[in-house]
């Protein structure tokens, strides 16, 4: 029997909005059969049906709840439907199961969130490893001290050391660090991270779980675990208000003998405004969202969001671009033809400052070079053509002069690398090449602090240079860098735990952990697939315009479901009240179902009205 219930409720589920259409539907039927062609029967059989579709998913509902021992609202329906359908008043019956159904229609909507980010995760780890021979082995079968081989764009497979050879590594998906990095024997690699150029033999430290990204794994996993989503308000008053309904209507009905007004009452105390109060409020503030480029997963999110004061960002991909850019070019008197000898010579390279340099010069005509040399650790040498760092310059005798040295100073100072070009023994131009922030955001935290935003922390993997100068230029109170995405957890796991409301905005698989374990995660929308399944709200757009509409739209969201909430109460307050001192004196006798259903209805009309206001809502 409880399988055949299970499965029952399982196929109400999966068209429950097509039920909620079909009632919605039979009402105006009825109303059409009775008030435009005057056969009441029409009006009653299509009462009745709609009636019925709409109770037989909140009587199951009501039932499963009884039998664990809770008295739910759906329980005060399900009597109250019964109550209605048998003292004959089937519009009311029709309209509290429609619009009981359509409330939590809105709400299945508000709340659903997808959660499928550990299975994304597990898919993107590494699954097989070559051995140094070259035989392809599977993953599971690498032990700590096996030596392997990584080719040119192939996932490494543990965390290790390179004990042969060299080439470039992105490690983005780990560490956040935006700029290829080159590896050589004796240095470190992370499972998961990927080798862009070069070939490279490892010895692997760490395997499996073990490694980086399976800590990666394990945290968002933990983090998962532990972050239920609040308990609504509307469960908690009706632990309260529903039993105190039906106590209501009991007394009144054994006192009176007046069947009619005790079912009366339990129509009445119907919550109708209660019910979809808040999810309009939720949808129509969500709505607002989605129109200007925020995801917002649910009236959870929204509440918790709109008591954040304490926001933590990654740097790569959140506060910058995530691409290595030419942001500075000072121009000592270099020709077109100097500046196409650039773009040739850098064309040849793969390394991330000469494909920068290549992609701002644009088109170029082509020029051959009778010799080309790269020097280790300053740059290539074309002819008579220099490009590297300022060692280069040194070595080869040329001249910078005091201004030249000052523009250095400038734009190494502000975080961004130099690519010095020399050409006739002199200095002709200097590039600065850095991971270009994202425009507005300096005024867009100025914003988020005037709404309420009190401490801002950068936690990066990237070097305490670039990020210290990523902060100033932004008025960021605080730069943590350096941080593997375990110790970005940590401090989000400290910050909590000292009482503050966090929320955690990257982009980046390395992300993730910080992103479940804070009260709100906050992913741009052009950040990795995990990282927008495992946050709360996804900045489509990847803009902090929409960082501030969100922050804003959050506070006037949760203020309008509480006007709703109370709206709802006192309406429901003044009708039962209405009805049972209406005969003593106390207060005018107007109410009977007729009058209130009147009222009820007006009282759904007034919070779906009040909560469609945030539609309009705009940041100012």
């Amino acid at each position: 029997m409880e399988k055949i219930t299970l499965n029952f409720q399982k196929r109400l589920q999966q068209h429950s909005n097509h039920l909620v259409i079909l009632s919605a539907i039979l009402i105006v039927l009825g109303y059409l059969g009775k008030y435009g062609v005057n056969q009441i029967w029409i009006w009653n059989s299509t009462m009745i049906i709609a009636s019925i579709i709409g109770f037989i998913p909140v009587a199951i509902h009501a039932y499963q709840a009884v039998k664990v021992k809770q008295i739910s609202i759906d329980l005060l329906v399900s009597i109250a439907v019964i109550g209605a359908l048998f003292i004959g008043e089937y519009e009311e019956s029709a309209i509290v199961t429609f619009l009981f159904a359509f409330g939590g229609f809105l709400e299945k909507k508000t709340l659903e969130k997808t959660r499928s980010s550990i299975k994304e995760l597990t898919n993107m780890a590494p699954s097989t490893a070559l051995s140094a021979d070259g035989e392809e082995m599977d993953i599971d079968e690498v032990e700590i001290g096996d030596k392997l081989l990584v080719k040119t764009g192939r996932q490494i497979p543990v965390d290790g050391r390179i004990y042969q050879g060299s080439g470039y590594v992105n490690e983005a998906s780990i560490t956040g660090e935006s700029r290829e990095i080159r590896k050589e024997a004796g240095t470190k690699v992370f499972a998961g991270s990927i080798l862009e150029n070069g070939t490279i033999y490892v010895e692997a430290e760490k395997v499996g779980e073990d490694t980086t990204f399976g800590k990666i794994i394990e945290l968002v996993e933990e983090a998962q675990d532990t972050k239920s989503p609040a308990e609504k308000f509307i469960d908690r008053f009706a632990k309260y208000y529903t039993p105190t309904v039906l106590v209501i209507a009991a007394i009144t009905w054994v006192f009176s003998h007046n069947l009619e007004l005790a079912i009366t009452i339990l129509v009445l105390g119907c919550p109708g405004a209660l019910v979809i109060g808040a999810p309009v409020s939720n949808v129509a503030g969500i709505g607002n969202g989605a129109k200007r480029g925020v995801l917002i997963k649910g009236g959870d999110v929204m509440n918790t969001f709109s008591h954040i004061d304490t926001l933590l960002f990654d740097k790569t991909g959140t506060l910058t671009k995530g691409n290595t850019e030419v942001v500075v070019v000072k121009n000592y008197g270099a020709s077109k033809e100097l500046i196409d000898a650039v773009a040739s010579a850098e064309n040849e390279s793969d390394h991330p400052l000469a494909t920068a340099v290549v992609r701002m010069i644009g088109k170029f005509n082509p020029i051959k070079f009778e010799k080309t040399d790269v020097v280790k650790g300053q740059g290539i040498i074309a002819d008579d053509l220099l490009i590297g760092n300022e060692k280069m310059m040194v070595v080869n005798h040329i001249t910078i002069s005091p201004e030249q040295k000052q523009d250095i100073t400038e734009i190494t100072d502000s975080g961004a690398s130099v690519v010095l070009v020399a050409a006739d023994n002199r200095l002709q131009l200097i590039y600065g090449i850095a991971d270009e922030i994202r425009s507005g955001v300096k005024e867009s935290l100025e914003e988020l602090r005037h709404e309420g935003i009190s401490r801002m922390i950068m936690l990066t993997g990237d070097n305490e240079t670039t990020a210290k100068a990523v902060a100033a230029q932004l008025g960021i109170d605080e730069v943590r860098a350096n941080l593997m995405p375990e110790e970005k957890a940590e401090v989000v796991k400290s910050l909590k735990n000292s009482g503050k409301k966090i929320a955690f905005i990257g982009d980046g698989v390395n992300d993730s952990p910080s992103l479940a374990l804070a009260n709100i995660g906050i992913a741009m929308g052009s950040g990795t697939d995990t990282a927008i399944e495992t946050s709360d709200i996804v900045l489509m757009k990847s803009s902090f315009d929409e960082l501030v509409h969100a922050y804003g739209l959050s506070k006037r969201t949760v203020a309008n479901m509480t006007q709703n909430i109370v709206i709802a109460i006192v309406v429901v307050l003044f009708l039962l009240a209405s009805l049972i001192l209406g005969g003593t004196g106390l207060v005018p006798s107007f109410v009977n179902m007729g009058t209130g259903m009147f009222v009820h209805e007006a009282s759904i009309l007034i919070v779906i009205v009040n909560g469609m206001r945030l539609i309009r809502y705009r940041e100012k």
